[in-house]
């Protein structure tokens, strides 16, 4: 068959094993939930109320253009409408800035091990990418800048806080990598876990610099990973190029209408960030006592170091098979750790009674 030359030079793959395919494989459900960082703590009832009345109008196309959300957002963050993007979550966003920059050959840089779905987009855009280790579990600024001038990229990926290692940069180096970009490469600054980070590690949107996008999701700290929405604030230019091959009606009528009232009930989210960090606390101390150490994060996951790759694979396999889902990092140094997302107070004692007699044997 025809197919383009960059599809059939790809290889069949997905960028991440789910829990669903775990259970398929497995014939029975997990009992713990806690490797995709997605939200147990339910979504804001204002939510929930507007998408059961949304679904009485499901028969209707949705809003192509996210009208009222954009409004909202671009009030909340204090932009134009035309600086923001909505799309069907952030992994579309990415796939979508990947296309709008990058001609095939063209190079992007994202560190090693880091978020998957990024390389993902550019391979479907027939990019090619540079990789750069983590440097003490951080993402390496420096060493992002070094290889995209050295490869002359057109996109620098940066996760702030960061996925899979929970750790973040303050905003001064952030903006230090921004400015030290060539001026033919664009930051895409993925902040899916903003709302959990302290606000030094959040810089000030610029919605008028060309060179950098910021991107959200409603999938964290709202809990609406399965309604997939997420956005971009860009450049009016850059959101222009996007909305010139994004998928119009990608974001559907119960999903913007959930987003909108989750944006409009903040005490909700506030919550949420307040639970999440007693979590955190919780399975630092649950750590300490089986003797390990955990990175320090400012996301809704936890990264358990458990000393070297071969003890974090043994620990992720022995919890899998006792219907516990969790994820570990995919690339040195960080797979040497176990991740583990925050669940509820019940989900944490679970938890730490499932790791205790793992680690033990």
């Amino acid at each position: 068959m025809p197919y383009s030359a960059i599809v059939t030079s790809l290889p069949s793959l997905i960028p991440f094993l789910a829990p669903e395919a775990i259970e398929r494989k497995l014939g029975r459900p997990m009992r713990l939930r806690l490797g995709a960082n997605e939200s147990n703590f339910g979504i804001s009832p204002q939510a929930a109320e507007a998408m059961r009345k949304a679904v009485d109008r499901i028969g209707w196309y949705c809003d192509p253009e996210n009208f009222e959300l954009r409004e909202e957002l671009a009030k909340k963050h204090g932009v134009s409408r035309d600086n923001v993007v909505v799309c069907a979550g952030l992994d579309d966003v990415l796939s979508l800035c990947a296309r709008a920059f990058l001609d095939p050959g063209d190079f992007a840089v994202n560190s090693l091990g880091g978020y998957p779905t990024f390389n993902y987009g550019v391979h479907g855009a027939g990019g090619k990418l540079e990789f750069v280790p983590y440097k003490e579990d951080r993402v390496d600024l420096g060493g992002i800048t070094e290889a995209a001038h050295r490869v002359r990229a057109k996109l620098a990926f940066v996760a702030n806080p960061d996925n899979p290692s929970g750790t973040w940069h303050e905003s001064g180096p952030i903006h230090e990598l921004a400015k030290n970009l060539s001026e033919t490469c664009t930051l895409l600054l993925d902040e899916a876990y903003s709302d959990f980070a302290p606000s030094e590690a959040i810089p000030p949107i610029d919605a008028s610099n060309p060179r950098i996008v910021r991107l959200r999701t409603f999938s964290k700290a709202h809990g609406l990973a399965g309604a997939r929405v997420g956005y971009a604030i860009a450049a009016e230019e850059t959101v222009q190029n996007i909305n010139k091959i994004r998928m119009h009606f990608g974001v559907n009528l119960i999903a913007q209408a959930g987003a909108l009232a989750s944006l409009r009930d903040p005490n909700f989210v506030a919550g949420v960030v307040e639970e999440v960090a007693r979590g955190r606390a919780e399975y630092e101390s649950m750590a300490a006592t089986l003797s390990l150490k955990t990175l320090p994060s400012a996301t809704n996951f936890v990264a358990i170091d458990m000393g070297c790759f071969e003890d974090a694979k043994n620990t992720l396999d022995n919890l899998q098979e006792r219907g516990v889902f969790i994820r570990m990092p995919g690339a040195p140094p960080l797979n040497r750790c176990i991740r583990v997302t925050v669940g509820t107070a019940g989900e944490r004692k679970q938890l730490a009674e499932e790791l205790a007699l793992v680690v033990k044997k």
